[in-house]
Parts: C-alpha cells; sequence; structure tokens
C-alpha cells in the first residue's frame, strides 16, 4: 500500500502562493518593459535613424561633433585658394568713364600720359527708369467705297501680351515660381523698385499665362520619363486647401519632373513610367516601390543611406538588437571606405572590393537575433538584398538616392513658405516651374531666360522652347 503525501503545512502553502504570484507579476512586468522599450525606441526615431524625413522631426538630432579644441573663423580658412569674381567682359560693358590728372598732386607740374595699364572699377547699377512703356497705336482709316472704318492690325505677340509684355511677365513669373515670393510680395516689388502699379489679379493671371506657355516643355519631359535608363524617385508630402497630396519627383540625368498626385501609391508610377519600364529606378525602401518593383521589367536600387538609417535604429534597441545592427554598420562603413577609394584603385580591383563587401554584408544579415526588428532587416535582405547592390553591377547607377532627395528640398522650402496650393491651376503652376527650375539648374541654363522663351513662343503662337538637353 502506497504512503499517503505529507500534507504540506499551511505556510508552505503561503510562501508557494507568494511565488506564483511574484512569478506572474515578474512575466507581467518583463511584458510591460518590452513594450516600453519598443515604445521608446519607436519615439527615438527620427530623420537620423530612420526612413523618416528632415520634416518630420520634433527636435532636430545634432550629430555628434568631430571638432576638437577652438572653433575655427568665419570666412576663409588659412591655406584655401582665393577667389575673386571675374570682371566683365567689354561686349557687356556699356559706357566707360575716364578719369585723368591736370597737374602733378605733390608738386603741381605737369604731367606726361604713361604706358601702364589704368586702374580699373567696374560699378553695376539699376538705371534710373529700369521698365519701358511702349504705347502700340493702331491707326485707322476710312474707306469711301464701303463707307467703313478699318484699323491696323496689331503684331500678334503686342496683342497675346496685352499690358505686360513678356520680359516683365517673365520676371513675376520666376518671383512667384523660383524665389517663393508671395503676390503682395510681387505686388510691393514691383510699385518700389519699378514703378509699376498691377493688381493682384492680373499678378495672377500673368503667372496662369506663363503656365500655360510651359504645358508643351512640361508635357514633353513627362513623355520622355519611361526612355530613362536611369531615374532616381522620391515623394513628399503637399497640401492644397488643407487636403494632404503627393509630390512625386523623378530625376533624370539631364532633367528633373514633378508630378502632384492625390496618390502615395505604385498607381502613381505605373502612370508616370507604364509597366514596360526598362531602366534601373532609384528609391527608397517605400512599399510603393517594392509593388511597382514587381509590376515593371526594369530593375531597382534601393538607397543605401536610407539602409544605415534602418540600420542604426537597431543600434538603439536590446542588447541582442543592437550588437546585431553594429555588426552589419560596420559592414556598410567597409563598404563606403571602398566607395570612397575609387580613384585610387583599378577598374578590376574596386570591382572586386565591391563583390567582397557585398558578400561579407549579406553574410553578417543572416542569423539575426531573435527579436521582431532584426528579424525583419534579416527578411529584407533576403528578399531584396541583390536590389540594394545593384550599382556594383550596372555602370552609371548611384547607391543612394540623394540626387532625388536634392531635388526635393526646393519644394520642401516652397511648401514652409507658401502653405501649398488653392486648386488645379496652381498645382499645375507649381508642377511646371518645379520642373522648368530643377531642369534649368541641371543643364546649366538661365531659368528668366527659358520662361521669356516660352512666353515669347506662346504670344506668336509658335512651338514650346524644350527643356530636353541636345
Amino acid at each position: 500500500m502506497a504512503n499517503a503525501e505529507t500534507p504540506k503545512c499551511p505556510n508552505c502553502k503561503r510562501l508557494e502562493a507568494r511565488l506564483a504570484d511574484l512569478e506572474a507579476l515578474v512575466l507581467k512586468l518583463q511584458a510591460r518593459i518590452e513594450g516600453l522599450e519598443a515604445e521608446n525606441a519607436r519615439l527615438r526615431k527620427d530623420s537620423s535613424n530612420s526612413h523618416k524625413p528632415p520634416s518630420s522631426d520634433i527636435v532636430k538630432p545634432k550629430p555628434p561633433s568631430s571638432r576638437r579644441g577652438k572653433k575655427r573663423r568665419i570666412g576663409g580658412q588659412p591655406g584655401h585658394p582665393r577667389h575673386e569674381r571675374p570682371p566683365f567682359p567689354p561686349d557687356q560693358i556699356d559706357q566707360r568713364r575716364e578719369y585723368t590728372l591736370g597737374d602733378c598732386p605733390d608738386c603741381g607740374g605737369p604731367l606726361e600720359e604713361s604706358n601702364r595699364p589704368p586702374r580699373v572699377l567696374q560699378q553695376i547699377e539699376l538705371i534710373h527708369k529700369p521698365v519701358q512703356v511702349t504705347e502700340h497705336r493702331a491707326v485707322g482709316f476710312w474707306c469711301p467705297h464701303c463707307e467703313t472704318f478699318h484699323y491696323a492690325a496689331l503684331p500678334a505677340e503686342v496683342r497675346e501680351a496685352g499690358l505686360v509684355g513678356p520680359h516683365l511677365t517673365a520676371l513675376v513669373a520666376w518671383l512667384k515660381g523660383a524665389a517663393h515670393c508671395s503676390y503682395t510680395t510681387i505686388q510691393t516689388l514691383l510699385r518700389d523698385v519699378l514703378g509699376v502699379e498691377l493688381s493682384r489679379g492680373h499678378l495672377a493671371r500673368l503667372v496662369r499665362r506663363a503656365s500655360r506657355a510651359l504645358e508643351g516643355a512640361y508635357g514633353e519631359l513627362l513623355g520622355a520619363l519611361p526612355c530613362e535608363a536611369r531615374l532616381n524617385v522620391d515623394e513628399t508630402g503637399h497640401k492644397d486647401r488643407g487636403r494632404n497630396l503627393w509630390t512625386w519627383c523623378f530625376r533624370a540625368g539631364n532633367y528633373t519632373v514633378f508630378k502632384i498626385d492625390r496618390s502615395r501609391g505604385s498607381k502613381v508610377l505605373i502612370d508616370a513610367l507604364g509597366t514596360e519600364f526598362k531602366g534601373v529606378l532609384g528609391c527608397d525602401y517605400f512599399s510603393a516601390y517594392r509593388k511597382y518593383m514587381g509590376q515593371m521589367n526594369g530593375q531597382v536600387q534601393f538607397c543605401l543611406a536610407h539602409l544605415i538609417r534602418d540600420v542604426k535604429f537597431l543600434t538603439t534597441l536590446d542588447a541582442r538588437t543592437s550588437k546585431y545592427g553594429e555588426r552589419l554598420r560596420e559592414r556598410l562603413r567597409r563598404l563606403f571606405r571602398v566607395i570612397h577609394r575609387r580613384d585610387r584603385m583599378t577598374p578590376d580591383g574596386f570591382a572586386r572590393a565591391l563583390e567582397r563587401e557585398r558578400r561579407a554584408i549579406l553574410q553578417a544579415a543572416t542569423h539575426p537575433p531573435w527579436t521582431r526588428e532584426a528579424r525583419n532587416m534579416a527578411k529584407r535582405f533576403r528578399r531584396h538584398g541583390d536590389a540594394y547592390f545593384r550599382f556594383i553591377t550596372t555602370p552609371g547607377v548611384e547607391p543612394t538616392n540623394n540626387l532625388a532627395e536634392q531635388a526635393l528640398r526646393f519644394v520642401v522650402i516652397d511648401r514652409r513658405i507658401t502653405q501649398g496650393t488653392r486648386g488645379e491651376p496652381g498645382r499645375r503652376w507649381c508642377e511646371r516651374i518645379w520642373t522648368t527650375r530643377a531642369s534649368c539648374a541641371q543643364q546649366g541654363r538661365s531659368v528668366f531666360k527659358f520662361l521669356h522663351s516660352a512666353l515669347t513662343a506662346s504670344f506668336t503662337n509658335k512651338p514650346a522652347p524644350s527643356l530636353l538637353a541636345a
């Protein structure tokens, strides 16, 4: 017969119950700590350690200072070459004034002209009246045979331009689109500097006229996007009467196209590039690009700068995830050291070094710790690892998406100053003037001169000038 279990004393039962309660409390507190750490990590995300844009930072992150000792002085630094403005060439000088001496300023004796070159000071100045008012008069004639008055026809460009000619219209459009000026600021400048009184309504009509003049050049660039071998794409927010829209930036080798759309999804890419795009698309890891990646025939180069920020975020988490992130971050640093030493390496040696670092990064990404963030990073490398290193095998492809991000800076500044648009005409104007400004900057052309050419072509009913560089 089995012995009966010895009954536990009441104190033991109380201690076991207390121990079970404490264990449950520990598990609950551990879960709470993990949740708070995850929330703390989420709140610590900013533009320096994630894909978040700088405009979303509440407090701007301060990078660690690499300077030691005294701060450098403002201005030119010792040892740097001196930069001076080159003088105007003779064909740009409108008038010359020569100053002579009648006698010696020291002894009062007569002077003889020397062969030394004169001392020259070139000065730029506004003329007293910088605008010209022209009255175009169509003379009337009487026909005794028809018993009718007939008036001479005004030139087409004069009639279409109306009160304001193409140069002044181009200036208003430049101030509005390239200098972020409000209509009130433009109105004040024209009145105080040029002595011209124009209403805000008339200024708005001039901008709409400039927008129509740019329509042809903008449409030409938009139609050329699907044929590009390399494109960098990015997007940022846009406000229109309180609605949240999106400004898409497509940057090619010698031009840039902006497109404002209600969607941030892959359908915008399909509308602009089609599903048969065969080039290389440089972009970040946003889901719209990954979805489009599966629909097109081309290839993708995901931005390594965004990847580094995502890896940097891993280093701010728990010890296991941080160690995994540091391992990846160090391998990425070595990759960029190779890229920066490109000029000191042979082409074959550079290619071998890049391939060696690529394999090392993919190897470092395997076997992550059992945390959600680390496993997601490893999964990203398994699925799209090759898309981060397309630049190694495809000449001319940049490893980062900095080109598109740089082009969007002007748009973000304009959004902050102007607070967005108020309707379809304003959105189309922004698309066209931003495209014109960015493309002219890439090609080394004057935005003002292109605006004047486009307006002149519009007033004379001629084909619009092209923004496609020859």
